[in-house]
């Protein structure tokens, strides 16, 4: 039987043990916050932002930053509709309410166009999510979010290494969040990162991610208001500086993994690869084709033949208003059409060029059935 292909894996080193191994042993009492520091100090200089608040994962710092935003019961937030839970379900735990637009068919991305159209006097905020690593047109949703006095906020949990014309996703909107997931080019096991470069944001989400008790306040155990526990561990942290150490590393490696399919499937008619528009760079977190309708090719057709060939398939994200939680709106054409013909790929940073062209032999042969 032929060896199993993993559709992901973290990169760790003996730099990352080494730290976290130095954590567990000596990050106690006084120390106990010395990694968290230097891991949110690496990544704001990474990202050339103001802020960074490590998390226990980007869900908590979606919700984290939403509610520093004083979003409520009534509001409404604009999401696309092709996205993983993680991105809308904060949304819920504030009473607030998501509104699902659709995405565009080239980019997987929300549409700026459909955003524009959904807003009403109760919009508060754009979610601008970069799936699959793939960048939402932040200039667009940008200049929306100003003529309507609403915040654009970026989930860049998928899109470490991403670039907008010069400016790294996640650092372009009132706040960014980031996922540290063991999935993800940059992981602590679990964990996330809240950003920006907004000071009185930054305050009141710091207030609020330490239970509530203000950065001066002199009180010992004292809070200020309610808030969240959503801390990364010291450990965690020191997992994510030495991630951080090796971030040219990490990212380049997925851009490689990335090149590499595009060589070898890129010419091929009826499939569409993640885009890399000009003045952009994408992280390529998560290769993925997309095959077009004229070809019959389904999702189901590629899993079966990704399992007979003993290689992971990882299937496009469903339409989050299709699942039981939210009220259907099969009106989001390409966020219902696009899972039933793409497939993700496996893209871990130490795939080899072997185990991406027998991935790759995978869709030709597919293809080629058709």
């Amino acid at each position: 039987m032929k060896s199993r292909i993993l559709y992901t894996k973290p990169s760790i080193t003996e730099r990352e043990v080494a730290y976290a191994t130095d954590a567990a042993a000596n990050g106690w009492g006084e120390r106990c916050y010395d990694y968290i520091h230097k891991f949110e100090a690496a990544f704001r200089e990474h990202l050339g932002v103001k802020y960074a608040i490590s998390t226990s994962s980007c869900t908590g710092a979606i919700h984290l930053g939403l509610a520093a935003l004083d979003i409520g019961p009534g509001d409404e937030i604009i999401i696309a509709d092709t996205n993983w839970i993680a991105s809308a379900a904060p949304i819920t735990y504030l009473g607030a309410t998501p509104v699902f637009v659709d995405v565009l068919p080239d980019s997987w991305c929300i549409d700026p166009q459909k955003v524009e159209a959904a807003i009403t006097g109760r919009t508060k905020a754009i979610i601008a999510v970069h799936i699959y690593g793939n960048l939402c047109d932040m200039d667009a949703l940008r200049d929306i979010g100003n003529r309507h006095g609403i915040a654009v906020v970026e989930d860049a949990a998928e899109a470490i290494g991403s670039v907008w014309h010069g400016a790294r996703a996640g650092s372009l909107g009132t706040f960014g969040t980031f996922s540290f997931h063991g999935t993800k080019t940059v992981t602590t096991g679990e964990g996330g990162m809240f950003v920006t470069n907004d000071d009185t944001l930054y305050e009141r989400a710091l207030t609020l991610s330490n239970h509530g008790r203000a950065r001066r306040q002199t009180k010992q155990f004292w809070p200020d208001e309610v808030g969240f526990k959503y801390k990364i561990s010291n450990i965690q942290a020191a997992l994510g500086v030495g991630q951080m150490e090796r971030i040219g590393e990490l990212i380049s490696r997925k851009r490689a993994v990335f090149a590499r399919y595009r060589d070898v499937l890129g010419t091929l008619s009826g499939v569409a690869l993640n885009p890399e528009p000009p003045g952009t760079q994408n992280g390529f977190w998560m290769p993925t084709a997309v095959f077009d309708k004229e070809t019959g090719i389904t999702r189901e057709k590629l899993q079966t033949a990704f399992q007979a060939e003993n290689i992971d398939a990882r299937v496009f994200f469903w339409p989050l208003s299709s699942t039981p939680s939210f009220k259907p709106k099969p009106e989001n054409v390409n966020a219902y059409d696009l899972p039933s013909r793409a497939i993700n790929l496996p893209s871990y940073h130490d795939l080899t060029n072997e185990e991406i062209d027998r991935v790759s032999d995978v869709l030709i042969s597919t293809l080629g059935a058709a």
